[in-house]
């Protein structure tokens, strides 16, 4: 389960997703997760299919890699599904005691776990095409007007970046002290369900410190470097926005129209 938590990673890349601004790759990023909770039709989730099914394909992103970083929120998505398939209201096409199914409550259902399924693939799709740096530059860029009221915006994004950086880092030291404590003879497998949770405890305190021993590195390196936050600091790259930046807002912008005019249908 835990070699499936692909959240965070990057896929270097030359693709024209790649290539995108990240302040850009950001704002679509919000706007389609709004056009998720705007579409309430099969039309309308068809069109977003196709969107982000055209994204993974220009990115050359493996489908298998997208699909695999589903399998971690599958019981969220089962029990969502459960809850709105035996609790929603409308035309019963079977009862039996409290339980029921409703025309309405298959409906929901579906689209529950297209939207969150969907949810997952907009945002997994951003840290696969957008380095830690420029996911960094991107929101700092974004938040620049906040600086007016005294908020600490490269420190926020730079805290918001390193997290993601770290989750996969974190994933993998889980695994080795998995593997270390069950060749010491530990059992995670058998037990209820406290007896489990009981287990975790000598993978837990390793992780830890571990990540804090990680932390202290990270500052201790950050330090030599003489890294003093925003206060005098130049890029590199400079961000700029291109045609093709100007031409996926556009796309995005018309999809926002077309699904908007969809829900008034509702389709």
């Amino acid at each position: 389960m835990l070699k499936d938590i692909t959240i965070g990673q990057f896929f270097p890349g030359n693709s024209a997703v790649h290539r995108l601004d990240p302040r850009v790759k950001i704002v679509l990023t919000v706007a389609l997760i709004v056009l998720l909770f705007l579409a309430q039709g099969p039309v309308s989730y068809g069109l977003i299919i196709l969107f982000l099914a055209l994204v993974i394909g220009i990115s050359r992103i493996s489908p298998k890699m997208v699909v695999r970083g589903l399998k971690p929120i599958l019981l969220i998505v089962m029990f969502t599904a459960v809850l709105n398939l035996f609790y929603t209201p409308g035309d019963y096409v079977w009862q039996w005691k409290f339980l029921h199914i409703s025309v309405e409550g298959i409906r929901m259902a579906v689209f529950m776990v297209l939207r969150l399924m969907l949810l997952i693939i907009a945002t997994s799709m951003l840290t696969y095409t957008t380095s830690p740096i420029q996911l960094t530059d991107g929101l700092e860029r974004l938040l620049a007007p906040l600086k007016k009221l005294h908020v600490p915006v490269h420190e926020l994004s730079m805290m918001m970046s390193i997290a993601l950086r770290f989750i996969p880092t974190l994933i993998e030291e889980t695994e080795k002290i998995i593997s270390a404590q069950k060749a010491r003879g530990a059992d995670f497998d058998s037990g209820n369900l406290i007896q489990r949770a009981k287990a975790m405890i000598p993978i837990l305190v390793p992780l830890f410190i571990s990540a804090f021993r990680r932390a202290d590195e990270l500052a201790t390196a950050m330090e030599c470097r003489l890294y003093r936050g925003d206060v005098g600091r130049t890029r590199m790259r400079q961000l700029k926005i291109a045609r093709v930046d100007i031409c996926s807002m556009l796309f995005v912008a018309v999809l926002f129209a077309a699904v908007i005019a969809l829900r008034r249908l509702g389709l």
